[in-house]
This record gives C-alpha cells, structure tokens and sequence, in this order.
C-alpha cells in the first residue's frame, strides 16, 4: 500500500507528521544577516498547518558568501534557528536548517570581496570573474560547513539540508559546466561535496537528518550535470545522506529550479522517478519542482515517483495546505506566478502571495481565519478578487454578505483578461468559499448610488469593489482600426486575419501573453513598447527571457524603444524615442495594455464607503485581495465596536 501524503516518515529516527516539505527560499524577512522574529512567525505558520518538515532559508556557511542583502549568515543564525525549533516543534514539524554557499552565483555587492569558484569562470548572469579556491579556500569552506552544523545542533534543529541546488557552489564544482580544475577536485568533482558530509555528519552524529538538495540536470544540451550524470552522483552520495532532495538547474538555466506557470506542474516527475531508481531505497527521495496540486502529490507518492512532496508555493499560498488535505477541504491556490514569492530582485521585497497577502506578515496580520457569529450585514459592490475575498472575510467573520456586480459572472478583470488566464482558479475558489460561506450574490445588475443609499438605510455597510475602466488613448486613432482592451478580447476574440497591433506601456505580463494568445490564434501580431526589451517587468517573476524567447518562435514582432505616434488607415505611425526615426507599421487592430483608470462614480457620490482595490488605484491582484481582506476586517472592528458600545440596539436588529 502506498503512502499518503498525510502519513508520517522518519529520518534518521526522528518522525516527521507528515510527507510534505516546505523547502528553503529567500525570504528578505532576516534582520541584519540573522533570522528575526518574523521568520520564526512564518515558519510557525506553516507547522501549524501540517507541514511535516520545514527547511529554512539557506544560510551562508561563510563570511565570503554574502548573495543578496538580508541573506542568513550561519554564524548569526543561532538564536533564530533556536526560535524556529521552539514555535515549530509542538506541531510534532521537523525544522531544517538550510545550509550553503553561493559561490561564483553570488554577489559582491555587500560583502566587497571576491566571489569564490572552482575554476576561473564568470557567472553567465552577472558576468562577475571568480578566483579560483586553492587549498586554503577549499579547507576554509569544508570547515565553514562543519561550523554551522555545530551552530545548528546548538540550537537542536532536526537535522541540515547542504545546498547543491542550482546556485550552490557544491554544484558549481560537480559540473563541468564551472569546474574545469586539473587537481584532484577536477578530476573528482564530488570529492568536495563527500568531505563537507563527512565534516557535517560528526557534527550531527546519527541521529540528526543530514539531507541533501541536488541538482540532477542543468538543462543544457552541449555540457554539465545531466540526469545520467546526476543518477552517478546520487547513488555515489546516497549512504551518507538521510533524505535527497531532487531538482535541477543551473547557471546557464536559472529559471529551471522555480519557474512560473508556462512550465507545466510537477515537471521534475520522471526525473525524480529515474534518480529515486537509481539509489534503489538507499535514501528517501523528495520529488520538487511546481508541485502545488494536492492530486499531483498524492500521484507521485502512489507511483513511488518520491517518499516526500516539496511543496513549497502552495504553502506560501495556503499555510494549512496539509491540515485542509488531512479533511478533504479545498486549498486556496498557487498560481505560479511567481510576482511576489519569488523576492531575489533590487526591490528587496519581503516574500508574500498575490493569493494570501498574510504571507510573509505573520506578525502584523494576526487576525485568525475563524468563524464568528453574525454581527451584521454587508453590501459589497464588485466581484473581482478585491470584493470576493472582502465577501469571504466578511462572510468568516459572521456577516451577512450580498454580493453585486453589474457583470453575469464573478472575477473581474481576472476572469476577462487574456494575460490573467492562469488566476482564474484563484477568483474560482474565492467564489466557491463565498458560496458554501452563504454569500448572496446579485449578478447582471448594475447598483446604483439608489441602491447603495436603501442598504445604508437597512443597516448595511457598503464596501465598493467596483474597478476600473478604460483610460483614453494618447494618441490618435482615425479611420476603420478597431481599439479593443485587453479586458475585452476574450469577449469578441480575434476578430480578423488583419494585422493585431499590441500597445504594452506598462511592460508587465498582459501584453507579452495578449500577443502570445493572439500569435496562438494565427494572427499576425506585433507589439509595441517604449522599453528595450519586451515584458520588461517580468525579469522580477523570472519569465523576462523565456517569455522573449517565446515571442521570437511564436512570429511576433517587436517594435521595441518606440512610441506610437498616431494610427489611421494607412497604418500605425511609430517614432523611436532615441533616433526620432518614424517608421509605419500596418494596424487593424489595435489591443490596449495599458494603465486603466479608477471605476468609482459610486464612490464620489458615497465617500463613508469602504473602497478597495482597482476602484481606488488600478493595481495588481495583491494588492487587490489584500485590500478585500483589510476592509473587511476594518468593517469587522467597527461593528464590533458598534456591539460593545450598543449592544441592545444591535441585538434588536438581529
């Protein structure tokens, strides 16, 4: 009989709860170099809801391993890694400390010192020449992992996971791709990787977990680690390990280990399956890569895929991912979009999701998901995802909701935008949590500022959801050529073989999937933008290469460093903001991506009401969830306060 995802497993005689890991990602959540009380926040959450073992974010196991600003340094870590184990262990979780260095993959920004490498090799990315370790640096490195697994056993975590993952430099010297070294560290390139498990092993001893995360194919066809390279390599390590955790990716392939949602879920499936083959039971093996179904995890345990799930967005989506698997309720979704979990770029933004902007705020969003009696009735106006997650706040929170949108269906600018396809089972699952919540919903009829002023009168607070709308073009448009929105395309679909014309000032994901749809449908599709490069926002969610490198197959133009001029029927004028050079590019239509305006005439006329949302800054869905579940809880405090200090009359209403 196979085992579930809610089964027990354990390692190294010590029992984890369940079969589902939380694996190690930056955070930006650290104080100074160590971890703070919100990380402890963070991981506790996740223990809490079934998480049977947790890894945290990898800390440096030296000084000359400094790779972004709030990157954990081992030696400063042991405080928080003690807080970690105390706020997870009552929930039977076992706590990993993550353990690595980056090596040529890092940064000098912050610690002004010289990158170490196996070999004289710049990073692809940030073209950075290493030195090349000699003995000295190779023994300093060995004893900095030694180190910190003493520093963690101090601190009576379960076990360490060493990073030989995608950026680790424990990777960097099993490739050929980075270690081109003529000593013995060349000639075998795991020699490194045995002696720092060597050196960890005496400090845990054989009761501690000594896990390992290994990439096991750098996805590049012409060198490096492959999966029969990896298969090698794993079997060769196995002994020394009690839980191997598979992935792939390296410095040529960067978004291979966390890609968004253009890569399919669980892609890392037979790769897992075919190294799990490999070391024949040896070691227990963890399938990562994408996996954030329920279904999915469970399939790869049934088919002996892997003994253990990572899924590591989905509990960044849903802390109580496990608890609501253990009694067959409905996680809210990852939708890989990898906007706001995915935290390595200058901004230094603290990990959140665009689903559940709890995440990452533990300590100031503390308001428990719980149900409460009813303490009054609400009209929410709008049911995109601002109003649908306001509605089922509310709706938890004890209220009577009424949901109203002018529209048929619920979702808003998610369920009718092109670029905003893979959200909708976001909007779906806040819908079905209002329903079986007992939210009324009154769709296909617009609300007027009448309608708004009876519900007032009835006792109703008002929460506006309502959007927003078009913003007017700044140029031109003359003759036959069709304007649409990218809002409204679905509706119409590609309405002729003519040329489609995709106007993208912002630069974000809709224009660059608006014009990959379009290309999808045959169509003869170019696109427009003042920046350099198409998408250019999306080098924040990982996808800025890949999404050009789909344009260029799909047959899209791009227009790039332009502006448009004017468009007639003569076609689309555009001038190159560096040059002034004007060229002519043949328009029939033309799809609009650009900024939309606030939808909000009902709250001019309305100013007590609650706004959220597009309605009062056209944003991206974050910000729209966690504006719904703000204003609820606003709503919530002040018919509370309402209650406390005039409890009869409320009563009286109820």
């Amino acid at each position: 009989m196979s085992a579930q995802l809610t089964d027990p497993i354990t390692l190294a005689g010590r029992h984890a709860p369940a079969r589902v890991l939380l694996g190690p990602h930056p955070t930006n959540l650290g104080a100074g170099r160590a971890l703070s009380p919100r990380h402890v926040a963070y991981y506790e959450r996740r223990a809490r809801g079934g998480a049977g073992i947790v890894v945290t974010e990898v800390a440096s196991v030296h000084a000359s391993d400094w790779p972004y600003e709030r990157a954990p340094l081992a030696s400063d870590c042991v405080g928080g890694w003690q807080d970690v184990v105390a706020a997870c262990r009552p929930h039977g979780t076992l706590v990993l400390a993550g353990l690595g260095h980056t090596g040529l993959q890092g940064s000098s920004a912050y610690s002004q010192a010289v990158l170490w490498g196996p070999s004289g090799i710049a990073d692809v990315i940030s073209r950075e020449m290493p030195m090349q370790m000699e003995r000295a640096e190779i023994d300093s490195l060995v004893e900095g992992f030694r180190a910190a697994a003493a520093a963690a056993v101090s601190a009576d975590v379960d076990g360490v996971e060493l990073d030989a993952g995608p950026r680790g430099l424990l990777r960097q010297f099993h490739s050929n791709l980075t270690n081109v070294r003529a000593d013995e560290y060349g000639a075998d390139p795991l020699r490194l990787t045995r002696e720092v498990l060597a050196a960890v092993r005496d400090e845990l001893g054989p009761d501690r977990v000594l896990s390992l995360r290994l990439s096991c194919d750098e996805a590049t066809s012409w060198a490096g680690i492959t999966p029969s390279i990896a298969a090698g390599h794993a079997r060769e390590l196995a002994e020394a390990l009690d839980l191997l955790v598979v992935v792939r990716g390296g410095p040529m392939t960067p978004n291979a280990y966390r890609p968004d949602f253009h890569q399919s879920p669980s892609f890392n499936t037979e790769l897992c399956r075919d190294i799990r083959a490999a070391v024949a039971g040896v070691v227990p093996v963890v399938l990562q890569g994408s996996v954030v179904d329920p279904d999915d995890a469970r399939r790869a345990l049934d088919e002996g895929v892997a003994d253990v799930v990572e899924m590591t967005r989905a509990q960044i989506a849903d802390p109580d991912l496990v608890v609501k698997i253990r009694r067959g309720a409905a996680p809210r979704p990852c939708v890989l979009c990898n906007q706001t979990c995915q935290v390595l770029d200058p901004r230094n933004p603290v990990v959140t999701c665009v689903g559940n902007p709890t995440a990452g705020h533990e300590t100031i969003d503390t308001v428990e998901e719980i149900a409460e009696v009813a303490t009054g009735a609400v009209l929410v106006v709008g049911g995109g995802p601002a109003g649908l997650e306001a509605a089922r706040v509310l709706a938890l929170r004890g209220h009577r909701v009424t949901v109203a949108d002018a529209s048929a269906r619920l979702g808003g600018m998610v369920r009718a935008a092109v670029g905003a396809l893979h959200l909708r089972s976001l909007t779906d699952w806040l819908e079905n949590e209002c329903r079986s919540l007992g939210v009324e919903f009154r769709l296909g009829t617009p609300v007027s500022d009448a309608d708004i002023d009876a519900a007032e009168r009835e006792g109703a607070t008002v929460v506006l959801a309502t959007g927003s709308r078009p913003r007017p073009l700044p140029f031109p448009v003359e003759g036959s050529v069709r304007c649409v929105g990218a809002a409204d395309l679905l509706d119409g679909g590609p309405p002729t073989d003519a040329p489609h014309v995709v106007f993208d000032p912002v630069g974000g994901p809709v224009g660059v999937a608006v014009a990959e749809w379009l290309a999808a449908q045959g169509r003869d599709v170019s696109i427009v933008t003042q920046d350099s490069v198409a998408g250019s926002r999306l080098g924040m969610t990982g996808d800025l290469a890949d999404a050009n490198t789909r344009l260029h197959r799909a047959g899209v133009t791009r227009h790039l460093d332009s502006r448009i001029v004017s468009i007639g029927d003569d076609g689309m004028r555009i001038r190159n903001r560096y040059t002034a050079e004007e060229s002519v590019v043949p328009c029939t239509v033309l799809i609009d991506c650009s900024h939309r305006l606030p939808e909000d005439t009902l709250g001019s006329s309305h100013t007590d009401a609650v706004r959220v949302g597009d309605c009062v800054a056209p944003r991206t869905l974050l910000e729209a969830v966690r504006e719904g579940r703000t204003a609820a809880l606003t709503v919530t405090a002040h018919r509370q306060n309402e209650f406390d200090h005039h409890p009869f009359t409320l009563v009286n209403e109820r």
